[in-house]
């Protein structure tokens, strides 16, 4: 599911914040504790997959940074070399004169990326290096129904019954998920958002009281990392932490978001804010002119397939270069939302105006946007020449299972799936709606619509596509013989309740616009999914086989 984040027995980072009373205590007996503690982490987040390389991709590497490279020691031969380890440990490791006010210093003189100068803002640090762990003051903290209840659980069991929340207007809930279901106790958990709001004077709670209309609920939105930026809650520089593993949608903004576990959402309802590790940063760049038939899943597609499910485990992605900054919002969101697909503890862009222009109507909250330095230390550099790439999918069971589109011709499918946080946005929706005009044909398999939100709905039924003499989206669905969009949620990218609207509960093969591929995913375990842009979903569709896009757009 979206938010797969292990239970806190399984997490020793949750653990640590659980058990964070008696680690203070410890620490002013025992100040080694604290230094122990910090090393542990920071050797478990350590290590790095090299990527192989390709024609499309040259990768530079930092020497000063050797230490977060693959040559770190596995855990089970740090036993029998801890002095090494120890020593490798402290030369990572922030100075002391870190903690120095600028005054006494003088001048900060070490450059730092973007991920680091949020992090440093955040923590009311003047300097920060990659490894330090840090308590980061939290902007906005966000759940939804799946997470909500279990991090209100653990907030009241911790802070007390009748707690309050650190700040009612810095939490935004909303219910997404398990919506449009006969499923009582996916039910009971949206009933259990709307008390614990209630009763916490939430200002930004998305509710939804009448599920058999959506429309007929104002606060109802949809997919929460979509509604957060129409919303108006993500903002450049700011932190944007969600108990769901694609928070980092945000990252598109500028700003540092990523996703949390039930435990550390309950910690930062009462305390506002939570300890972080200052994750190391790879930089993306990406130039050249996109072609016609390229959207951004294509590029997060090729991105994961070069550096693997675990190549930025628990790293900083930034994405720069002349491609990136001729994306709308809406595609540098779908950038994004998959770096937790590559292991990436946040993704994030340097904000333009094509941000600001998106941020005009959204947000009267004022926002400071930070940039890399020229000078900033990246782990690792990676190129990418945009006009060289073809449409590509993920194919089963794993999104850096990466083929080009036109190499799996001869996969016959079942259905299309258009749709999720990642492929369900209005311009997700506009893209297939341009191949389907395009070809002038009906589709061959079930296509499957899901808005992301009631604002994308709408702009499916009422937004004129581009060259079709007025026609809508729908208008369009409809003569390409699509199914009726659905109400906007969630649906069954996640495979949710048996009665999911789209939920495979056979064995089946799906293109999906969606996120992850993984056995499961959608509904029955043995299904198979062919992670695929909007292009080549809705060229898929026509066919009835895994089908490069350029077929129609061409």
């Amino acid at each position: 599911m979206c938010s797969a984040f292990p239970p806190p027995a399984a997490d020793p980072f949750g653990r640590c914040c659980m058990q964070l009373p008696l680690f203070l205590k410890a620490t002013k007996k025992h100040k080694h504790l604290a230094v122990s503690l910090q090393s542990s982490l920071f050797i478990m987040a350590s290590s790095t997959v090299i990527p192989h390389s390709s024609s499309f991709i040259s990768r530079k590497k930092d020497p000063a940074l050797s230490a977060f490279s693959s040559s770190s020691l596995p855990f089970s031969s740090i036993p029998k070399c801890k002095k090494s380890i120890s020593k490798k440990v402290v030369s990572v490791m922030a100075p002391q004169q870190s903690e120095r006010m600028p005054a006494t210093t003088g001048s900060v003189k070490t450059a730092m990326t973007m991920t680091e100068k949020i992090f440093a803002r955040a923590s009311e640090k003047p300097q920060l290096s990659p490894g330090e762990n840090v308590w980061v003051n939290v902007d906005i903290l966000m759940t939804h129904d799946v997470c909500g209840p279990g991090s209100f659980g653990i907030f009241k069991r911790e802070f007390g019954q009748n707690a309050k929340v650190w700040d009612r207007e810095k939490i935004v809930i909303i219910p997404e998920h398990y919506i449009f279901t006969a499923d009582e106790r996916a039910n009971r958990n949206v009933d259990i958002l709307r008390d614990f709001c209630q009763e916490q004077n939430i200002k930004y709670f998305y509710d939804i009281k009448d599920r058999s209309n959506f429309k007929v609920n104002p606060d109802y939105k949809g997919v929460c990392h979509v509604a957060l930026a129409q919303e108006g809650h993500c903002r450049p520089g700011e932190v944007l932490l969600g108990t769901d593993s694609h928070t980092c949608t945000a990252g598109a903004f500028g700003q540092f978001a990523t996703g949390i576990g039930n435990t550390d959402a309950g910690f930062v309802l009462g305390a506002g804010k939570l300890l972080l590790k200052v994750p190391p940063t790879l930089r993306f760049v990406m130039d050249g002119e996109m072609p016609d038939y390229l959207l951004a899943k294509d590029l997060i597609l090729q991105i994961i397939g070069e550096i693997s499910v675990s190549g930025a485990t628990y790293k900083s992605m930034e994405f720069v270069g002349s491609t990136v900054e001729s994306l709308s919002m809406e595609e540098r969101m779908t950038l994004c939302n998959m770096v937790i697909e590559a292991g990436g503890k946040n993704g994030v862009i340097p904000a333009d105006s094509t941000t600001f222009k998106y941020l005009e109507d959204k947000t009267s909250v004022p926002f400071e946007p930070v940039y890399s330095d020229e000078k900033a230390r990246f782990l690792s550099e990676y190129r990418f020449d945009v006009s060289k790439l073809e449409p590509l999918v993920a194919k089963p069971q794993s999104p850096d299972n990466r083929a080009l589109a036109r190499e799996c011709k001869d996969v016959k499918i079942d259905r299309v799936y258009i749709g999720s946080c990642t492929g369900g946005k209005t311009e997700d929706f506009m893209a297939a709606a341009k191949v389907f005009l395009a070809s002038g044909k009906k589709v061959k398999v079930p296509t499957f619509l899901v808005p992301a939100t009631q604002k994308v709905w709408m702009d499916v039924y009422s937004l004129p596509v581009p060259g079709s003499g007025g026609k809508t989206c729908s208008q369009i669905f409809e003569e390409a013989g699509c199914d009726t969009p659905a109400s906007p949620s969630c649906g069954a990218c996640l495979g949710g309740p048996k009665d999911t609207y789209a939920r495979m509960n056979e064995p089946m093969v799906c293109v999906s616009t969606t996120n992850r591929n993984f056995p499961g995913r959608m509904g029955h375990k043995e299904g198979q999914i062919y992670l695929a842009s909007p292009y080549t979903a809705a060229a898929s569709a026509l066919t009835g086989y895994v089908t490069d896009p350029r077929e129609f757009l061409h």
